[in-house]
């Protein structure tokens, strides 16, 4: 890749030193995920291992990593760039992406292909004790990740549904991570974070520093849902964070894994069947790998399915 991105190199390596393994071809895959405060990053090491583990092709044996990025916008361009093999990329900007949408008008990325459905992705608006309803942000500071992104997006759709402008708040660009430290410091009021629930960064923070979750919810969020369908209702129960004693009424979004056109059908079938067939090991990493089914494999995907995955699909009697 162009760009330099931390990697998390996964064990794929175990084991061979047998000389029959040792004789066996690797083909390398690459998987771009997000920030590690957040859920892509944790998820994506485990993907990693798992394809590892249970792939191969005949003479040939997959061997996975899970990369640092700087999640949906970031990871669809990479895609678009065929610059790595697969990538999280949550469902509203993947279809941005592949129609030419929002932020990506004029620069549809039409090679963008589909894997399958993740998880649900929370949007979680943290803030300072005090701030209680998306009102109080007027003038407040308010962190919503980098200019184009997919959070950046959300924000100004938000801000919009509840009648404001980006001018009526002080944006901050930081990660999950840094907005987290920065809340914890009093340098931040609030910050929206997108991402399957518990939260890393958002668990360090409420550990250390009384927090709020903002309700998303009423009128507003009706209206947002009309223009950006992919938002769903949940509920973030109570006791996710220390300190939020009450479910919080906000919206999710699913995270897909997709590829491009360019990934041959038998790696692509190879890597689908391996995750959804090994999705219990993801179930014990993150609380969101129990989220991760065969049943909800094709939920919120609205770009063409890669052939190697649709291979996999029919075998189970999801496409007929």
């Amino acid at each position: 890749m162009k760009k330099k991105l931390g990697t998390l190199l996964i064990a794929a390596g175990i084991g061979l030193a047998s000389s029959g393994i040792m004789a066996q071809e690797r083909v390398f895959f690459g998987i771009a995920t997000g920030g590690t405060g957040g859920t892509y990053y944790p998820l994506g090491g485990m993907l990693a291992q798992v394809i590892s583990n249970n792939s191969d092709l005949g003479d040939k044996k997959i061997s996975a990593t899970a990369e640092t990025g700087n999640a949906s916008v970031a990871n669809a361009t990479l895609l678009g760039r065929s610059s790595i093999e697969s990538a999280f990329v949550a469902a509203d900007v993947l279809d941005a992406a592949y129609n030419g949408k929002n932020q990506f008008d004029g620069k549809a990325i039409k090679n963008l292909r589909a894997l399958g459905a993740l998880y649900p992705e929370t949007v979680q608006l943290v803030s300072q004790p005090g701030i209680t309803s998306f009102s109080d942000l007027k003038g407040k500071t308010v962190s919503s990740g980098s200019p184009g992104s997919g959070q950046w997006q959300l924000l100004g759709d938000l801000l919009a549904a509840y009648g404001m402008q980006r001018s009526d708040v002080k944006e901050d660009y930081s990660s999950f991570s840094q907005s987290a430290e920065k809340i914890k410091d009093g340098n931040l009021n609030a910050s929206l974070i997108t991402a399957g629930s518990p939260t890393s960064s958002i668990v360090e923070l409420s550990n250390s520093h009384d927090v709020n979750i903002i309700p998303l919810t009423g009128a507003p969020i009706d209206k947002l849902r009309k223009s950006q369908p992919y938002y769903a209702k949940t509920i973030l129960p109570a006791g996710t964070y220390k300190g939020i004693d009450k479910d919080v009424e906000t919206i999710a979004v699913r995270a897909i894994w997709a590829t491009h056109a360019k990934l041959s059908d038998d790696v692509a079938y190879a890597v689908t069947k391996a995750l959804y067939e090994n999705t219990d090991t993801l179930a014990k990493v993150h609380v969101k790998g129990k989220e991760i089914t065969l049943k909800t494999a094709l939920e919120s995907v609205s770009i063409p399915l890669h052939p190697g995955a649709e291979r996999y699909y029919r075998e189970k009697g999801l496409i007929e």
